[in-house]
């Protein structure tokens, strides 16, 4: 199968398209700079230069493609410490898929769109796979499941808080700077609320298994086993940084977190049960905790 992989020299999609290529799949993937596209081409697949606003370059590709896997967004909220800027990459990313999804209709073809799991609303205590975002900052969801409603071959995987691994840039390592800068390993309110991963590899190999045989329309949790709370992940931090461990909250907790603010307070309980029975995946790497001790210091 040719696959297009948006985000195919990111952290994660880096590894998408390893999972794909010793799979026997032929990875076109979209660059953004001549430096990314040397990174696609070094792990054997075709690198075409482009971003997720240069609609006819994503459009093309999606119609020379067997399938496509997006794994693209936009995380310049991050690192312009500004929140405000997120709805910009939501609505940027929600175009992408659009344009993504209107290539594939009429065909079989699949789109795995990437999407979290932060703020889900929880059925008997759990994420589950029947949790659906509503009113959520993230468009990605919402705009895959209205294309699987007009015939398009997509489906959904929410992954967890933390795609953890070597090289992680995301928000354990944010909490961890964070600490280093405040000298203080801070936890929101009672510090009880959970947050899940998964390993990058993990998560690669879901994103393959549900090019292969996912379902039109179906929603997948990529998550493995285990939750942390918190204050757990606070005081590892405070143990390996030998800082205190405190609880924030109201403006302290805005103060140290800074964009992640809005996101730290979230409880994330999630099963994968569903996943699991339905693609016949599951997690074998390192857990969060014990990647964060062994790796992340």
């Amino acid at each position: 199968m040719k696959v297009f992989v948006t985000g195919a020299s990111g952290f994660i999609g880096s590894a998408i398209v390893k999972e794909l290529i010793d799979a026997g799949h032929q990875v076109i993937g979209l660059a953004r700079s001549e430096k990314s596209a040397e990174k696609i081409r070094n792990a054997g697949a075709e690198a075409v230069e482009g971003n997720l606003t240069d609609l006819e370059i994503v459009k093309q590709n999606a119609l020379k493609a067997d399938g496509i896997i997006h794994a693209a967004f936009s995380h310049d909220f991050m690192n312009s410490n500004d929140i405000s800027q997120y709805p910009k990459a939501a609505e940027l990313d929600r175009i992408a898929i659009e344009t993504m999804g209107e290539a594939l209709m009429g065909t079989d073809k699949p789109l795995v769109v990437t999407a979290g799991l932060l703020g889900l609303p929880l059925i008997n205590g759990k994420i589950t796979e029947e949790s659906i975002a509503e009113n959520s900052l993230r468009f990605s969801e919402a705009t895959a499941l209205k294309l699987a409603e007009k015939g398009v071959y997509a489906s959904v995987i929410r992954l967890a808080p933390s795609v953890h691994d070597i090289g992680d840039y995301g928000f354990v390592p944010f909490i961890i700077s964070r600490a280093r800068k405040n000298d203080v390993s801070a936890y929101p309110g009672n510090g009880s609320n959970r947050w899940t991963g998964i390993h990058r590899l993990d998560a690669a190999r879901l994103f393959r298994l549900a090019l292969e045989k996912g379902a039109c329309g179906a929603l997948y949790n990529g998550v493995e086993d285990e939750s942390l709370e918190l204050k757990k992940l606070a005081e590892i931090i405070g143990e390996k940084l030998h800082i205190p461990v405190e609880a924030v909250s109201g403006e302290d907790l805005n103060e140290h977190f800074e964009w992640l603010a809005h996101f730290i307070t979230m409880d994330c309980p999630v099963t994968n049960l569903k996943t699991k029975e339905q693609l016949g995946w599951e997690p074998v790497n390192i857990g969060l905790l014990k990647d964060i001790e062994k790796n992340y210091f």
